[in-house]
């Protein structure tokens, strides 16, 4: 069968522009198996990385048909099973696009320096400076090495990073990626330096509290590591050694919990005061509430009374059940 294929071609600086190729192409091709062709056979000027082929190096990442993905692992089939393109196109279309939130070199080709350069900034060895047993081995039981595992699938590929949406508003969010692998050394039983690594985890929205918790990461990782559900395990490390003092995202979560266990849901009231004004203590919070309130006030919005949720004795049970299963797996 034929299969356009739309490529977003572009150079350093400039406006990206679309090309269009036409293959005779099976549905079992990749779609890297489709892009080798097109360079060998059409235009010998098209870029793109690759290496194994084999869905093990994560070189040939790319956005195609909208979310990044491995080029040797989706083939022509499963790309028009799930985009079928325009009703009113004579043939069946796949597009193509460099990687997110990377500047492009040519073509399909990005510069990966932000991402290695965050993937460094969380410190991913593991720290045995304080087992210094001169010619032996740091042993775990399996169950230990067992905890690695999810964590241990990643490929380092970008697709996460590219469809990060905190990273694309948030130059400073390390990325889902490095959180992913820092959470793998937080869980390392041979590790010794965790009460640093969650000090440094935990440095605003740099860190864990910049995930907005979108799911993308989870939703195009080709290997299922869910980077999004790890960042979630690092700050449930973090709110267990934390007070709500500790910061306002580490509040932010306190209160929330707090508020739908006693009420079944969040009486907004109280979270405002209690997260942004900090209890009272946070003057230029409570001032910074002041000009919200005034216009809920004025728009008949702000709401006087709170009335609890009738089954918030079913949600605190719920709560505190999850609580308790989380608390077990922490120790």
């Amino acid at each position: 069968m034929q299969v356009s294929f739309k490529i977003l071609r572009q150079t350093q600086n400039t406006e990206p522009t679309l090309r269009t190729y036409i293959l005779d192409v099976e549905s079992g091709n990749t779609i890297l198996e489709c892009l080798n062709r097109i360079k060998w056979e059409q235009d010998g000027s098209l870029a793109f990385r690759k290496n194994c082929r084999n869905t093990i190096c994560g070189s040939c990442t790319m956005r195609i048909n909208g979310r990044s993905a491995l080029a040797c692992k989706e083939n022509v089939a499963n790309e028009l099973a799930n985009f079928p393109g325009r009703a009113d196109s004579p043939l069946a279309e796949i597009t193509i696009a460099p990687l997110g939130n990377l500047p492009v070199i040519k073509d399909l080709v990005v510069d990966m320096r932000s991402f290695w350069d965050n993937l460094e900034a969380v410190d991913p060895y593991v720290s045995s400076s304080a087992r210094s047993i001169a010619q032996r081995e740091f042993l775990q039981t399996p169950e230990e090495r067992s905890r690695l595992d999810r964590n241990g699938n990643c490929i380092m590929c970008g697709a996460c990073y590219s469809e990060c949406n905190a990273r694309e508003v948030n130059p400073d969010f390390v990325g889902p990626h490095a959180l992913a692998k820092a959470q793998r050394l937080v869980a390392d039983s041979r590790d010794t330096a965790t009460e640093n690594r969650l000090e440094n985890y935990n440095k605003g929205t740099q860190g864990v509290w910049g995930c907005t918790r979108c799911l993308m990461c989870n939703a195009v990782c080709p290997m299922e590591v869910a980077p999004m559900d790890q960042i979630g395990k690092i700050k449930q490390e973090i709110l267990t050694r934390k007070d709500a003092q500790g910061s306002r995202a580490i509040r932010h979560r306190k209160v929330l919990i707090n508020l739908v266990k006693t009420g079944g849901w969040i009486d907004e009231r109280q979270f405002g005061l209690q997260v942004v004004a900090n209890s009272g203590r946070d003057i230029k919070g409570l001032i910074s509430l002041a000009p919200l309130g005034l216009r809920m006030l004025a728009r008949g919005k702000f709401p006087f009374l709170f009335e609890s949720s009738p089954g918030k004795a079913k949600v605190r049970s719920l709560i505190e059940a999850i609580q308790k299963l989380t608390s077990r797996k922490l120790k």
